[in-house]
């Protein structure tokens, strides 16, 4: 197989962002976004998308192409994705996938994993938990049902909390035992460059970005998005802090705090996910492009 599809992944707030870009433009080719809260065109500023200088300066995909009232699950980005990448293969050797998201990269770099069906009446019973004893029980539920799923998923989100804790009660099993049984065959070879930093740069990143989203206008943009507050796209950090304001649950100073500490725990768990997999070409987020280029022109047998 002569396509490649070169993979950026780290944690958010690293600078995975202006690598993709740069090795875009040095490769001529375009890029994947698997970022699956930037899919949505009403959350811009929360989401941290690409600037609209950054995105002029390469061909992007998968940004801002959905709205929050679209139902679209990590299956939909599957089946989208590959149908783009067998259209940019056609007139590129190389793409760029870039984003946050580890399920989604996944997804397309080996395929969804297989999970058995499971009683709709605990989903049910599970929702009826979360709205009337809150999030915080059923996060000690799965750590006592599931560890390696408490330690990896984002159990911040209340989608994904349930989902793994379905599979769990209802197959007697947990989660993370369905995962990475078989890997589905692609038509190309994927590369995959990581992005880090030690925790306490990472999390001043973190802290710092966020100050800047609520200079951008992300207490506005959120109050757009209040009346809508229970879509599961909006079911993230940065946003569900806001809504707790606006529900008079806490004051703003506090809000903005939570999403500090939201996102810092979000990035332990995006290295935690990343750290499993030992195909990962690791540089320190200040290592120098063209090192990183001359690195992957290595690994690809570039001349």
């Amino acid at each position: 197989m002569n396509n490649y599809l070169i993979t950026v992944v780290g944690p958010t707030a690293i600078g995975k962002t202006a690598l993709s870009i740069l090795l875009a433009n040095y490769f001529k080719t375009e890029i994947i976004s698997c970022d699956s809260r930037q899919f949505y065109k009403e959350m811009e500023i929360g989401t941290a998308v690409p600037s609209k200088k950054e995105l002029a300066s390469a061909p992007h995909h998968f940004i801002q192409n959905r709205s929050i009232f679209d139902n679209y699950s990590v299956g939909d980005f599957e089946r989208d994705a590959l149908a783009t990448l067998q259209t940019l293969f056609l007139k590129h050797t190389i793409v760029i996938m870039v984003g946050g998201s580890g399920l989604y990269a996944n997804a397309v770099i080996d395929g969804l994993d297989y999970f058995p069906d499971v009683s709709p009446e605990i989903r049910e019973n599970l929702n009826n938990s979360l709205q009337s004893e809150g999030i915080k029980k059923l996060q000690n539920q799965l750590k006592e049902l599931d560890i390696e799923s408490y330690n990896t998923i984002e159990i911040e989100n209340p989608h994904r909390l349930i989902r793994a804790l379905e599979i769990c009660i209802g197959t007697g099993k947990p989660y993370a035992s369905f995962k990475n049984k078989l890997k589905e065959k692609r038509n190309f070879t994927t590369l995959k460059i990581g992005l880090e930093a030690p925790r306490e740069i990472m999390y001043s990143r973190i802290n710092k970005r966020v100050e800047i989203m609520m200079q951008q206008g992300l207490l506005e943009e959120a109050k757009k998005l209040y009346p809508h507050k229970n879509l599961n796209a909006l079911q993230t950090v940065g946003y569900r802090e806001l809504f707790s304001y606006f529900d008079g649950d806490c004051t703003l100073d506090f809000a903005i705090e939570e999403i500090k500490k939201n996102t810092r725990r979000f990035a332990k768990r995006q290295v935690t996910w990343n750290k499993k997999d030992t195909d990962i070409h690791w540089f320190n987020f200040e290592e120098k492009p063209n090192e990183i280029i001359k690195k992957i022109e290595t690994l690809l047998h570039f001349d």
